[in-house]
């Protein structure tokens, strides 16, 4: 397996204002071989990105010697596919089908996509929706999404977040399942499932579903947003986590998600990441 960097662990990265040239540098520096790049309405890499400007992001990336891992985006947090405002709905199936083009022009197979919300955690006036709806306009959301994908050959990697949807990999499965398309997959988070579940079950669970995989740790003692740490300092089983990806045959990359930065954090997430898969 191969060891990648999130765009937004580094400095200026979560706010979009590096470029992306100089993350990528960076992100080799301290040893990573890929860098997944983040995809949002503004700043260094958006939905208005053109193939022209897709092109030279390649090519300097070959320039430097790193691979683009994958694209992520977290615009859907804010533009949610499952809100009440249909025009808001509109707005995020209308952007991905964007993003899904750009990963297409930037030589990847997958889009990183949250797939709706009951509740986002970090947005305190953030409006809750009601879980049989919530799973409803996530599917028709997808649903119109997915044409796209299959035109350009790319897959929406549905990601398991802090939502309050989708909390169990029985579910996970069969939501990717109900669409009956390989433009749907899953984006699976180590670290994100350690407050409810484990996460060797999950990959298991999901099996060959899985198109990309995030790495973090988290200590279950403290049980919110602020447990989640380094690598290797909290919970997570990553022997048993590997011994998990190993046998559904998973030899893809691993990428690093450590928010937020800190000086220091990218080169010592890469060494601990060597240490676990290398």
């Amino acid at each position: 397996m191969k060891i990648s960097a999130c765009y937004w662990m580094f400095q200026g990265g979560f706010g979009a204002e590096r470029p992306v040239t100089e993350v990528m540098q960076e992100a080799k520096d301290v040893g990573f071989e890929g860098i997944e790049l983040c995809l949002a309405h503004d700043g260094a890499l958006t939905d208005k990105t053109t193939q022209a400007q897709c092109e030279d992001i390649v090519a300097s990336a070959e320039k430097i010697g790193i691979e683009i891992s994958s694209v992520a985006s977290g615009q859907s947090w804010l533009w949610s596919p499952t809100a009440n405002d249909p025009q808001v709905r509109q707005k995020i199936i209308d952007f991905t089908k964007n993003a899904l083009q750009i990963t297409k022009w930037l030589g990847l197979d997958i889009c990183l996509y949250v797939p709706g919300a009951v509740e986002v955690f970090f947005l305190p006036d953030a409006e809750v929706v009601p879980y049989d709806l919530c799973y409803e306009r996530a599917a028709d959301s997808l649903k119109q999404i997915i044409p796209t994908a299959e035109e350009t050959g790319t897959i929406i990697g549905v990601e398991n977040v802090w939502n309050k949807f989708l909390l169990s990999p029985l579910e996970m499965r069969d939501f990717i399942d109900s669409f009956n398309s390989k433009a749907v997959g899953a984006y699976f988070d180590v670290g994100n499932v350690l407050l409810t579940g484990f996460p060797d079950q999950w990959i298991r669970i999901l099996g060959e579903r899985i198109k990309r995989v995030h790495i973090k740790d988290f200590k279950t003692s403290v049980g919110t947003v602020d447990g989640f740490v380094d690598l290797l300092e909290g919970d997570v089983d990553f022997v048993a986590v590997k011994k998990a990806l190993a046998e559904i045959g998973y030899d893809g990359y691993i990428t690093g998600e450590l928010l937020p930065f800190e000086p220091g954090r990218p080169k010592k997430t890469a060494e601990a990441m060597r240490k676990i898969f290398k």
